[in-house]
């Protein structure tokens, strides 16, 4: 359960990092903070590090003090941001067909 809300956590976070309207006014528009900022693997990786460095206050989820742990946490925060990234979209589930006429090349 404790990998459950931490994904939730890196997913929700790193969205509102990237996506959010309250943000807009305050998030770089040029530089290297802006392409950290439109990276979800990333923006995800130092989410995943940053709910490590707090995982001591919550009972959500827990994870010892090892650098090797915060660092594994970036890793996946990361890849939990990348994927539900490439899933979901504002309109839900992104579905994307391709359909092939016969004798059509891939």
């Amino acid at each position: 359960m404790s990998l459950i809300w931490f994904s939730l956590a890196s997913y929700g976070l790193t969205q509102v990092l990237m996506y959010g309207k309250a943000l807009d006014k305050v998030r770089p528009t040029k530089g290297w903070l802006k392409d950290l900022l439109s990276c979800s693997m990333c923006t995800g990786f130092w989410v995943g590090l940053l709910l490590w460095s707090i995982s001591g206050f919550t009972r959500l989820f827990n994870f010892d003090e090892s650098i090797v742990t915060g660092v594994i946490c970036g890793f996946a925060g990361s890849a939990v941001a990348y994927v539900m990234c490439v899933l979901f979209d504002d309109n839900g589930l992104k579905i994307e067909k391709t359909i092939y006429k016969k004798g059509e090349q891939e």
